[in-house]
């Protein structure tokens, strides 16, 4: 019985072993070709609608400030601006051993990125950083065209800028709902890191409404993206765009398995914006915010630390006028919770202004209801490129390359400077030395500046060669950034 007991078992040992042999071989078989997913069709049909997109900005004398030692620095060089700051006036890197004023105006590079197209008729979606200071724009497409294009709008708060090529029957990208995609799903970028055209690569939604401090809540994944891959497109896997791949988490510069991108539904709402009007209109209420805390809830009687903390309330703005108090929290804002103080701020700005809406704050222990009338923020906050009129004095763009508009008094007591002129555009030789958008020009030598007419007089009465210095306000910092025209 001990022998035939064995024998049997050996046998059924056997049996089973070649059964799971079977199976194991059938799994297999099956499992190989169904792992992972094809993107070839996704490219096929999406990549003629992404384009490379190349800028370009004019430089001359005494422009591009380098670093002295490294003769031929390209102004395209990661550290070309990390030298300059370090960098007296009048050295140029380009042309170590030629004078200022004999070096010819020129074309350099300024950046490489992405973009994709999502009309026939040639309109373009990208990153405001893709497009900002340049002077040229040059779209290519797969099949090698080339385009100059043109700037329709572009807005720095959600980093999104539309421009146009003229073309027709262009193909174009088909457009995803947000709503649908979730965490832990493949999804695909196609883009120009490091200029090199048509790259594809692939990974999976890490998180959504992810929080970076910027105004639009963020897509993360974990998609190869690098420099250059800003402005294109992230894909599901019905080849539909969810998102615009615009930041990476890095310490190096390069990419680290995190990456950013702008929620697709937000970008095409910004685009008509820019399509219709050259700029972005959003609604403010005039506080100054923060999280709350669990232990400010628990210290407040809120039962979750959700809401946004009003840290305090702007003199004659909406909010002072509808009763808003400073320590009040924010919990609901048009029939829209704040679960955190970041929302806030997106969904005022998605409020009409104008409108009257009800606004939940909770204050010493009870809720309470306010009726408020929505501010509008200003066009020159919005830093669309088309937000003042062709044919107003401020439009005027003067010899240094600089786009200026009055300070309105609440800017001054948010800068606490008594005058001043915020910049609203750079171009050529002002973005070569550094000047930025939003900038705050105090002076002008020894004249202090009130007006974006008169500085664009003192700037038009200065002569060619004379050097000028410009006193600039930047967050809470000022310094004077010289420059020859």
């Amino acid at each position: 019985m001990h022998f035939i007991h064995k024998k049997w078992t050996f046998q059924n040992c056997a049996i089973v072993a070649f059964a799971c042999m079977v199976l194991l071989v059938s799994t297999v078989s099956y499992a190989q070709p169904n792992s992972l997913p094809d993107f070839s069709d996704i490219v096929e049909e999406v990549g003629p609608s992404v384009v490379n997109i190349r800028t370009t900005v004019k430089v001359g004398a005494n422009q591009n400030p380098g670093f002295p030692g490294f003769p031929g620095m390209n102004p395209n060089d990661p550290f070309f601006d990390f030298f300059r700051r370090f960098m007296p006036p009048g050295v140029n890197p380009e042309f170590p051993s030629m004078p200022p004023q004999q070096i010819p105006e020129r074309e350099v590079p300024r950046g490489v990125g992405s973009g994709f197209i999502i009309d026939s008729e040639g309109y373009i979606l990208t990153n405001h950083h893709v497009i900002e200071g340049s002077d040229t724009i040059t779209v290519t497409l797969t099949d090698k065209r080339e385009f100059q294009a043109k700037i329709i709008g572009s807005d720095q708060r959600t980093d999104v800028a539309l421009v146009k090529i003229e073309g027709q029957n262009l193909p174009k990208v088909k457009i995803g709902n947000v709503q649908k995609t979730k965490v832990g799903q493949w999804v695909v970028a196609i883009g120009s890191p490091f200029g090199l055209e048509n790259t594809v690569t692939a990974g999976i939604i890490s998180a959504k409404a992810r929080d970076t401090g910027e105004y639009t809540p963020f897509i993360q994944t974990d998609v190869a993206v690098n420099p250059g891959n800003s402005g294109g497109p992230l894909l599901n896997l019905s080849g539909e765009v969810v998102g615009i791949n615009s930041q990476i988490y890095s310490r190096t510069g390069g990419f680290m398995g995190i990456s950013f991108a702008i929620p697709i539904d937000e970008a095409m709402r910004v685009a008509a914006e820019l399509r219709e009007t050259g700029k972005v209109t959003r609604g403010r209420i005039g506080v100054s915010i923060g999280d709350v805390g669990r232990d400010v809830a628990s210290a407040l009687g809120l039962s979750k630390s959700e809401g946004a903390l009003v840290s305090s309330v702007e003199k004659d703005g909406p909010a002072e006028k509808a009763g808003v108090l400073a320590g009040d929290i924010i919990l609901e804002f048009n029939r829209q919770a704040i679960i955190k103080a970041s929302d806030l701020p997106r969904i005022v700005g998605e409020t009409q202004p104008g409108s009257t809406i009800n606004m939940k704050v909770w204050r010493k222990g009870k809720v309470e209801v306010l009726k408020i009338k929505v501010g509008e923020i200003d066009s020159a906050e919005t830093v669309a490129r088309a937000a003042l009129p062709e044919n107003s004095a401020e439009a005027k763009q003067n010899k240094l390359g600089i786009l200026v508009t009055d300070l309105n008094d609440r800017q001054k007591q948010a800068l606490n400077v008594p005058f001043g002129v915020l910049v609203t555009s750079v171009s050529g030789l002002a973005a070569s030395v550094g000047i930025r958008q939003d900038d705050v020009i105090i002076r002008l030598g020894q004249i202090d500046i009130k007006s974006a007419d008169q500085f664009n007089k003192l700037v038009d009465s200065t002569k060619k060669g004379q050097t000028i210095a410009l006193l600039i306000r930047r967050g809470d910092n000022s310094a004077f950034i010289v420059l020859t025209p």
